[in-house]
Formats: C-alpha cells, sequence, structure tokens
C-alpha cells in the first residue's frame, strides 16, 4: 500500500519540476519617466563675492519679548566682499540645511561688545539684518570655540567695518560733488537768462 502512494506522487512531483524548467523567462523591462527633470542651477548671490573670513561659530539671536537668548544656528560666520562694489557683508548659514541665519553689512555705528562672563563670544546690534527675507533689527551674539578665534573674528569685523566706512564717504563725496556741480550749471543758466534780457526788460 504504502509503495502504491509512493509511485502516484512521484510523477506528479517530476512533471511539476519540469514544467519549472520549461517555463520562459521574464523579458527585462525598462520604464521611462513620465517626466524628465532638468536640472536647474541655483544661485546664492554669493557668486560675485570674495571670501575674505571664514571661521566656524555659533550664533544666537536675543528674543526681545521673552527675554532670552535663542539658538540661530552652527556654521561658518564669513564676511564676503562684492567684487565690483566692494561692500562687505557678514553672511552664516546653518549647517547641513545651509539656511541663512545672519545676513546684514557691517556698517560703522556697529560695535562688537564682550558677551558677559565669556573670553570667547562678542554682542552686536544691526539694524537691518534680512537673514529671514525682510529687514529687521535684531541683536545678536556668536560664540566661538577658544578666545582666539574670538579675537581673530573682532580684528576682522573691525577691518570689514573700516572698508565699509571708507566706501560710504566716497559715495557721499561724489553726491555732494555731484549735487554742486548741478547747482553750478543751475546758476550760470539764469545768470546767462539774465544775460539775454533786452534794456528795456531788464529795467522791469
Amino acid at each position: 500500500m504504502a509503495d502504491t502512494e509512493d509511485n502516484s506522487a512521484g510523477p506528479s512531483v517530476k512533471a511539476h519540476e519540469e514544467e519549472k524548467e520549461e517555463a520562459p523567462e521574464s523579458p527585462e523591462v525598462e520604464f521611462e519617466p513620465v517626466i524628465k527633470l532638468n536640472q536647474v542651477e541655483i544661485k546664492t548671490l554669493e557668486e560675485d563675492e570674495d571670501v575674505l573670513f571664514k571661521m566656524r561659530a555659533k550664533l544666537f539671536r536675543f528674543d526681545k519679548p521673552l527675554k532670552e537668548w535663542k539658538e540661530r544656528g552652527i556654521g561658518d560666520v564669513r564676511f564676503l566682499q562684492h567684487k565690483e562694489t566692494k561692500k562687505v557683508r557678514l553672511v552664516m548659514r546653518r549647517d547641513k540645511t545651509h539656511k541663512v541665519c545672519a545676513n546684514h553689512y557691517v556698517t560703522p555705528e556697529m560695535q562688537l561688545s564682550p558677551n558677559v562672563g565669556s573670553d570667547r563670544s562678542w554682542v552686536w546690534s544691526v539694524a537691518a539684518d534680512v537673514s529671514d527675507g525682510e529687514p529687521k533689527a535684531e541683536t545678536l551674539a556668536i560664540r566661538f570655540a577658544n578666545p582666539e578665534n574670538a579675537n581673530t573674528f573682532k580684528e576682522k569685523f573691525l577691518e570689514v567695518r573700516e572698508i565699509n566706512a571708507e566706501l560710504m564717504n566716497k559715495n557721499k563725496n561724489k553726491e555732494q560733488d555731484s549735487t554742486k556741480e548741478s547747482d553750478k550749471v543751475q546758476t550760470i543758466g539764469e545768470e546767462s537768462k539774465q544775460t539775454d534780457k533786452s534794456p528795456a526788460e531788464a529795467s522791469d
């Protein structure tokens, strides 16, 4: 009886194996993407600037309503100078996300003050930081790994502040010279009109 069961099961298993061997291979199918995306070049507006300074630091901003410091980001703080205008701005981006956490020009009125209780941190106020898109007054603090780095940052900060101050003075002098020249031309024009008048008109 056992032999009969073994014989009946044998052919079906063998047939199944033969069918498996004879099954055709699946063809290789390649799927073309429905939409082709073109590579887009993203500009950061830093392409026309030279890096004058770069150092890793941690940035904070003072929250006036809550009266407390809040971390703004960790990354490289840089001073960037425009190749044509020569103006210098401070820019800092967060690690990984590269989101801007500080972006403003270093203006003559800016003063670096030591942060209370730290020899590796500085505080300053800025009238128009545009890291969030719109100009906004902020009080910022920056902390470095050691006092040496903090002092190096201060030296560069004062240097670029002087660069921007000189540029502002040059532009102001140009505007004043332009105004004087315009006034001079206007005065000459008025004198010319007076000279062109006839004696009768002049007496009137």
